[in-house]
């Protein structure tokens, strides 16, 4: 039986593309239509299995249904033959009789190939065997199938080649599609908590003039209208927050980032994230807001607030953790760490905890976080609000009262990764006119990460912009930890690959 999915199958035999050709060639030689028509279904798979799931063995139905989808298995003993077939929604066996169709159109089914698409009529049944099952009085060839189907995409050492071929990937892995299928679930999951919260969701522009809202390297692009160069955006922070100037109170955006950065398990340069800024409230506010988004995400993509990824149980339920990023610091080193620490006394902890090599141009700030990053960020299985950032790694965050080193912002951590970053929203434009100018200098330096200064925004908060909170989380990364995904290429559809040689 040939056959791409399930254990103990048999090699595939199937024809090579040259002989597919030819099937092609001689049905439009001979009138026919290889590549079919609308179809008219009154079932999907899975409404067969639900509505006669009592059927006892042996027993047959006049009941008629028509139903298509793509052929997975087939097997032709003589003057019957058996094929399966799967819809979006499952598989069911076609149970096919030389009697019933005809020995021409019983010839025409024997020479259908695993991979061609088809629309059958017939009756429902159930072998002797158990083998619930539709009884074909006649079928439609609706696409001919040129290239033969893998037995196993499973076994195949390279998983760059079901990346590049998702299509493939997703047909003979049934456990990829409900990857995918949970990734919608959980987007809309999160859309109508964010809805029945009151926010807005708005649009905001993918070309940027001035790099804003993170440090990050970004792709570049030629306006030609303008005769100017634009850069594909790398957050939706700015232009969301204007709209709080103007006087949206609570609004936020799903969509894609571009950072011109490397990729890894966890990095693609086009991502997803949800931001989200709502006035009047504060980072207590945005803890609990994400801490909701992702138990809503979770409880429509698993059903649980417990959940394992890679091995490791998460408890999603219940209170958060929240501390500082200098007390994690300090229960990994096991000794005090602070501003009022000698910038070289920093650098050389940092250098004893594995800091490879720290920039002459890095302040206190950016070695503490750096150190956080080294000892502490792994450690962080459960979920963990870690609060109190440099102001140096913070450029849009408020200055904690009495603490100008540091910020009101957190990062969310699970499982030793960051899938949230919020802030208690700077809105003062001096403050504000300074750290953007500290970026320019950044950029003069060399760092091509650093932002640029946006006039416009300042004239924005000028006018005044109320009190508020702001949060970001990385959609993708949420996907992984809710289906068990070791990479991120594994959650999006067609993530970004090397050319083929």
């Amino acid at each position: 039986m040939e056959n791409i999915s399930g254990e103990g199958a048999a090699v595939v035999e199937d024809d090579p593309v040259e002989v597919r050709r030819a099937k092609r060639q001689a049905l439009i030689d001979a009138g026919g239509n290889p590549y079919g028509h609308a179809f008219e279904y009154t079932h999907h798979i899975r409404e067969i299995d639900e509505a006669y799931g009592a059927l006892p063995d042996g027993e047959a139905t006049e009941d008629a249904v028509a139903v298509c989808g793509r052929i997975i298995a087939k097997r032709i003993q003589g003057k019957v033959s058996f094929l399966t077939l799967r819809d979006a929604t499952g598989e069911i066996q076609l149970f096919c009789r030389i009697n019933a169709l005809g020995d021409e159109a019983y010839g025409e089914l024997k020479d259908l190939d695993v991979g061609d698409w088809v629309g059958v009529f017939g009756t429902v049944m159930r072998t002797r065997r158990g083998q619930l099952s539709v009884a074909v009085e006649r079928f439609e060839l609706l696409s001919k199938s040129l290239r033969p189907l893998p037995e196993k995409f499973h076994g195949l050492a390279d998983k760059e080649i079901r990346y590049r071929q998702r299509y493939v990937d997703l047909i003979a892995n049934p456990e990829v599609k409900d990857t995918f299928e949970k990734r919608f679930k959980i987007i809309a999951a999160c859309r109508r908590y964010m809805d029945e919260l009151g926010f807005f969701e708005v649009e905001t522009p993918f070309l940027h003039g001035i790099i804003g809202g993170a440090n990050a390297k970004p792709f570049i692009t030629h306006f030609n209208a303008l005769d100017r160069d634009y850069y594909l955006r790398i957050a939706t922070e700015l232009p969301l927050k204007r709209l709080l100037v103007g006087g949206f109170e609570k609004v936020y955006e799903i969509g894609r980032q571009f950072r011109n950065e490397g990729m890894d398990p966890y990095h693609n340069p086009e991502f997803t994230t949800m931001e989200a800024y709502q006035a009047f409230t504060d980072l207590e506010g945005m803890k609990r807001l994400t801490q909701g988004f992702v138990q809503a995400a979770a409880l429509a993509a698993c059903g649980t607030l417990d959940v394992t990824y890679q091995g490791q149980e998460v408890h999603l339920g219940g209170p958060w953790r929240s501390a500082t990023m200098i007390e994690l610091i300090e229960e990994q080193v096991g000794r005090h760490v602070g501003f009022d620490m000698e910038r070289d006394e920093l650098a050389q902890l940092a250098r004893d905890h594995g800091v490879p090599a720290i920039d002459g141009a890095w302040g206190k700030g950016r070695i503490i976080a750096e150190l956080f990053e080294a000892v502490a960020e792994e450690k962080l299985i459960q979920p963990t609000f870690v609060c109190e950032h440099p102001l140096e790694v913070s450029p849009l965050a408020r200055k904690k009262p009495g603490q100008p080193e540091v910020t009101e912002r957190f990062e969310l951590f699970i499982c030793g990764h960051e899938y949230a970053n919020a802030f208690n929203e700077l809105n003062d434009p001096v403050d504000q006119a300074e750290r953007f100018r500290a970026q320019v200098a950044a950029k003069d330096m060399g760092d091509d990460e650093a932002m640029g200064y946006d006039a416009d925004y300042i004239r924005a908060l000028e006018y005044g912009m109320p009190p508020a909170g702001g949060v970001g989380i990385g959609i993708d990364r949420l996907v992984m930890l809710l289906t068990d995904s070791e990479s991120i290429r594994d959650v999006l559809l067609f993530p970004h690959m090397r050319d083929e040689a």
